[in-house]
């Protein structure tokens, strides 16, 4: 239980610490000195937990701290409401619904508290081998974030002098933040749980809005909107399970534990955590949250916000298991992943790409989450810890780059391999870490798709998820080759030699890189320490039919030496450099030097290339449109069929 209290407690401190540095190169010594921390930490408490085991742990507190802490997060649950109310001052008029569903929110909790009495959870933390998972997640990945974003910042406003420089209280939210996901991952007390949940909300909120203009205003304030939505949802989740017929807890193990009978709570929780992890019908929060530093990106998008989403889902698992409910929910995830893999052809900026790229693959998590196998959870826990490596490392890779060559079109970053071989590396290999076998996230994939063609709730059913995972994976496939080989094209005409990105910011990107190639290396270490023996101890609990698949160790083996060859093939090519002849290329027309042509009039032509984005096939606005109204329908299935 103490080892709980270092990690919700260290980043609180850390925020303080932060908010009040008196000048500049004290807060960014203090926002190193604590990331750093943080990582060490975190590391300590994920070995000390003991990796490998399978055991759920509760946690009871004294009765006077108990009590304590209850008080506490009702006075937090009432302060975080009047903060976001302040917040709404700026709101327009089409917006009126967002203090309004702070009011409703407020209500509903508070009636849940007041008009009968609260269940007592006699354990409100718990730990299990997912939650520690999650929290190296997020002590690791959002300590490098960190980290990279204070040299990230400095250019930043370098470059955008009329944003408001308000560092402090930037550092001091991200660590907030970090506070309140290690809140969420160890809560076992609904309540107490729905208090950490908003403050990421508010979090969120903050950071979004942090360039001031009227775009980040509009787009923070659309993602607390949505978030809000969910958080009605949660707040009437608790108030059934104060005076509904049952289950009568605040506790999330014995809801959990409850099965079929708490479908209806459970469904109402999976919205909030559609609408956190950025599912259709509430993913376009997400997309306007690009508007934000490079960093609050990065961390929404790998170790907090979105996390926290898919965190709940795969919590809920075993109460969805083998009911239309499920299946609904699944199409969701289902659904999203396909049309936002589509969406993310069309685009040419490299946030968009990201982002409809997280939430297709949490789309996926979705659906591993809903069937509620012991495979399909096993792939999701693996798909979590893959995408949030991955993902962290291409977002501030694309900050990077950004810096250095002043623009994120994909189509700008042409022959980045010959400018700046070393980022160029680290950021290829973000890339495969996506799509590409060895790397985890095709693996996953492949565990899915097992765990799919096993279900039999409804005929057809488990071939319906594996066609949607088919057809959703091959877009996915288009867009990152065709943004890999605008990396490693060869440009036109020579690129100025940019400047190295800072120190820090190459440390960072160059130990997410490490953990990406590690992660896959270590595969088989990960699955026997957090994903087999989490889904072991559901099923010893009977909440999950026993794990049948397993990974067989040939497979293991091949993925180990194909992870070798693809580190081993550019060390033998640079100690035995390639001979090759170079050639001018046909430009269908007479040549005049490299990329110049004279056409059949004459003239002299400029040939260029460029990637091809399908705009002619796919519109994003139609493909939005039919994914929300698909998934509002399946919304109502997932809610009628929970009754």
């Amino acid at each position: 239980m103490w080892s709980i209290a270092p990690l919700i407690l260290l980043p609180f401190v850390a925020s303080i610490a932060v908010l009040r540095a008196p000048d500049a190169h004290t807060r960014d010594r203090r926002v190193k000195g604590w990331s750093i921390t943080l990582i060490v930490i975190t590391l300590l408490v994920g070995i000390g937990s003991g990796l490998g085991s399978s055991e759920h742990a509760l946690y009871a507190l004294p009765h006077w701290l108990q009590v304590l802490l209850d008080g506490l997060f009702h006075l937090a649950g009432l302060l975080l409401a009047g903060v976001l109310l302040y917040l709404c001052r700026r709101i327009k008029g089409r917006e009126w619904y967002i203090p309004a569903l702070i009011l409703v929110q407020t209500g509903i909790l508070f009636l849940a508290e007041t008009a009968a009495p609260p269940p007592r959870v006699e354990h409100p933390f718990a730990i299990d081998p997912f939650a520690i998972l999650m929290a190296l997640i997020i002590g690791v990945v959002g300590g490098l974030i960190a980290l990279h974003a204070v040299p990230y910042m400095r250019d930043y406003h370098g470059h955008a002098p009329g944003v408001p420089d308000r560092r402090n209280g930037f550092y001091a939210m991200i660590f907030l933040f970090l506070a309140a996901m290690f809140g969420v991952v160890f809560a076992n007390q609904l309540h107490w749980l729905f208090v950490f949940w908003e403050i990421t909300t508010l979090c969120s909120f903050w950071l979004i809005a942090y360039p001031g203009t009227e775009e980040a205003t509009r787009n923070a304030y659309r993602a607390l909107g949505f978030n809000l939505i969910g958080g009605v949802a949660f707040a009437v989740a608790l108030l059934w399970l104060t005076m509904g017929p049952g289950p009568h807890t605040w506790a999330l193990d014995r809801l959990v534990g409850a099965g079929h009978l708490a479908l209806l709570p459970a469904a109402l929780i999976a919205i909030a955590g559609l609408a956190k992890s950025a599912q259709l019908p509430f993913s376009s929060w997400l997309l306007g949250a690009m508007v934000a530093p490079t960093p609050v990106s990065a961390l929404l998008h790998s170790s907090t916000m979105v996390k926290a989403g898919v965190f709940i889902l795969v919590k809920l698992a075993p109460v969805f298991h083998g009911t239309l409910a499920g299946l609904s929910l699944a199409l969701i995830g289902g659904l999203t992943f396909v049309l936002t893999s589509l969406a993310a052809v069309n685009q040419r900026n490299a946030k968009p790409v990201l982002a409809y790229s997280t939430i297709a693959n949490l789309g996926l998590i979705v659906m591993c989450a809903a069937v509620g196998t012991a495979e399909a959870l096993w792939a999701a826990i693996l798909l979590i810890l893959f995408h949030a490596l991955a993902k962290a490392l291409l977002f501030l890779g694309v900050g990077s780059i950004e810096h250095l060559i002043g623009s994120r079109d994909i189509e700008d970053m042409e022959g980045l391999v010959y400018r700046r071989p070393e980022l160029a590396a680290m950021f290829l290999i973000g890339i495969m870490g996506m799509f590409l076998a060895p790397f985890g996230m095709l693996l996953s994939k492949y565990t899915s798709l097992q765990a799919f063609l096993s279900m039999d709730l409804l005929p057809g059913e488990g071939a319906l998820l594996a066609a949607i995972l088919a057809f959703g994976s091959g877009p996915t496939l288009f867009f990152w080759s065709k943004w890999m080989g605008r990396l490693v094209a060869k440009p036109h005409r020579l690129q100025p030699i940019t400047t190295p990105p800072p120190r820090d910011e190459q440390l960072v990107l160059g130990s997410l890189t490490a953990l990406t190639a590690l992660s896959c290396a270590l595969f088989p270490l990960i699955e026997l320490g957090f994903a087999m023996p989490y889904t072991s101890g559901l099923a010893a609990l009977g909440l999950v039919p026993v794990q049948t698949m397993a990974i067989p160790w040939e497979s293991v083996g091949i993925m180990t030496l194909m992870l070798g060859g693809l580190f081993a093939l550019p060390l033998a090519f640079w100690l035995r450099p390639p001979s090759y002849l170079e050639t001018t290329p046909y430009l269908s027309g007479a040549n005049v030097g490299e990329d110049s042509y004279r056409g059949a009039m004459g003239s002299e032509r400029l040939a260029v290339s460029h990637g091809y984005y399908l705009t002619g096939f796919f519109a994003e606005r139609t493909l939005m449109r039919l994914g929300v109204l698909g998934a509002l329908v399946l919304g109502l299935g997932m809610l009628g069929g929970s009754l």
